[in-house]
């Protein structure tokens, strides 16, 4: 059989929380890849800056807030894409939020907030865009899971709850829907500077114990996550479901080293 090749022409992609971070380097790099790419967050202002870059390289797009934890708000998010692109053969679910605190004192309020946005928001989206999908028995789902998936780290354990259920989810919704021709998997990014980590990353002991931890002796690029996103998304990955993808310099495959 001949390679597939990863060219994403005539592909329309979704990407929630594409606007920022992680979701916006892989909607640009499927711009790249010659897919449709609608990238919507809640903000508008970033829908716009975003959508602007994604047409510069010459992708076509349009402009669309939505909020996950609203059902009504992701149904127009669909239905706006399956009106001007026909249909929609690929979402990202990349919108999440986190707060570092001892789980002592973690209010429920806060750890409701985080499961609303980082779990239930990812299952809303793959049960309103999986529905189309399945209709059309063609589909590929890439859920965005965290090293916190597999290892805890210090006093993010809503978000490591989070991340797990997410992975489970993603073998779930594999196991459920392949008999569809929907492919549904994850990425586990490991640490990557962005402007909102920077700090963190760079003036604390956190921040060089991450460093210490990753065998590549660096931080990840965000666009360094196009490749897997790109791959997972592709006719390449047609028998690969249920699969959660590391991108993360080798952390989690590592013990001691030094």
């Amino acid at each position: 059989m001949a390679f597939k090749g990863l060219d994403l022409t005539g592909k329309t992609t979704v990407v929630i929380g594409g606007t920022s971070g992680i979701g916006r380097a892989i909607a640009l790099g499927y711009a790249d890849a010659g897919a449709n790419v609608i990238a919507s967050s809640r903000r508008k202002e970033q829908v716009e800056a975003v959508s602007a870059e994604i047409e510069e390289r010459g992708g076509k797009t349009f402009r669309i807030t939505s909020d996950v934890a609203e059902r009504d708000s992701v149904k127009q998010l669909l239905e706006a894409a399956i009106k001007t692109f026909g249909s929609v053969e690929i979402l990202v679910n990349s919108a999440g939020r986190t707060k570092r605190a001892p789980t002592l004192d973690f209010s429920e309020d806060e750890w409701n907030e985080i499961m609303e946005t980082n779990l239930t928001g990812t299952l809303r989206s793959c049960q309103i865009f999986g529905r189309h999908m399945i209709e059309r028995r063609y589909g590929r789902i890439i859920n965005i899971a965290s090293l916190t998936s597999f290892v805890a780290l210090t006093e993010v354990a809503a978000y490591s709850a989070s991340k797990s259920a997410v992975a489970s989810l993603t073998k779930s919704l594999a196991v459920e829907w392949a008999q569809y021709g929907v492919c549904v998997n994850a990425i586990a990014p490991g640490v990557f500077r962005t402007a909102l980590n920077q700090k963190l990353l760079d003036g604390s002991a956190r921040g060089q114990e991450f460093l210490v931890r990753t065998p590549m002796k660096r931080f990840g690029k965000v666009e360094e996550l196009a490749g897997a996103a790109i791959f997972l998304a592709s006719d390449s990955a047609s028998f690969v479901t249920g699969e959660i993808i590391c991108v993360d310099g080798g952390f989690l495959a590592s013990g001691v080293n030094q």
